[in-house]
């Protein structure tokens, strides 16, 4: 434990570090805002934030740290930075902040929304529509089932023709299916929702890849279902073998 304890005491002094560079990040930012305003330069320049990404992607490869991870904290970063030079010209007063807060189990482990499956009963048609507004579509091993991503947003499409789906298209007609969130640990979820009384539709279930999930039922107040997935593997893409499982999940009696 003295072992461990060093170690923790290493990441702590790592992480104040991190807080410490994002504090003179930001306030960096401030600086440019202030340009900007005087120059009347946009607040949006895209060919910087694409630089920036494809910039920091290739740090992270040189020291061996997942691009895919990196580019996630960047576009974080980007967004609060865009927050923060609009939020400059703002003359009311920023709310107080503390470090205090109650979690509950699921706000402990839950870190993002990590995708989003909606069935469609014309697939074609979303394809379309998607690509359209900007998404990136790309087949899976399953002929019915595509995945759209845009930056850091995962759209998963499922059409018709298995009968888990068709039943679901049925009943709900096309629209989100279920909403997967990202969380530390998924068998830790599965406890606490089981403790708190929450119909869950199957165990911890993980995949060659290391992706671990667990469902719930759908919550007929909201028509909502929820997945908690935590990924234990290499970083990888969801597969259409995993979203097929779930819907064939649905049908068992």
């Amino acid at each position: 434990m003295s072992d461990l304890d060093g170690l923790r005491k290493k990441i702590d002094e790592i992480d104040a570090a991190i807080v410490e560079l994002l504090a003179r990040r930001m306030a960096v930012c401030k600086e440019v805002a202030g340009v900007k305003a005087e120059t009347s330069t946009a607040v949006m320049q895209p060919q910087r934030v694409r630089e920036v990404l494809s910039q920091r992607r290739q740090w992270a490869i040189d020291r061996k740290v997942d691009p895919d991870f990196t580019e996630q904290l960047f576009r974080i970063l980007l967004a609060e930075t865009h927050r923060i030079e609009i939020a400059e010209v703002r003359t009311e007063p920023a709310p107080t902040k503390t470090a205090d807060a109650l979690r509950s189990a699921l706000d402990t482990v839950a870190c993002r929304i990590d995708h989003v499956v909606v069935a469609v009963a014309n697939l074609a048609g979303a394809i379309k529509f998607l690509t359209q507004l900007g998404f990136k579509t790309t087949p899976t091993s399953d002929a019915s089932i595509v995945t759209a991503d845009a930056g850091g947003v995962t759209v998963v499409l499922v059409g018709p023709g298995d009968p888990g789906v068709d039943a679901h298209l049925a009943t709900h007609g096309s629209g989100v299916q279920h909403i997967a969130i990202e969380v530390l640990n998924a068998g830790f979820v599965q406890n606490a929702l089981a403790t708190a009384g929450v119909p869950l539709l199957t165990d911890v279930i993980v995949d060659n890849d290391g992706h671990e999930q667990v469902f719930t039922v759908l919550d007929p107040s909201t028509g909502v279902q929820l997945g908690f997935i935590s990924r234990t593997g290499h970083r990888v893409p969801i597969s259409g073998h995993n979203v097929r499982a779930l819907f064939r999940a649905l049908t068992k009696p």
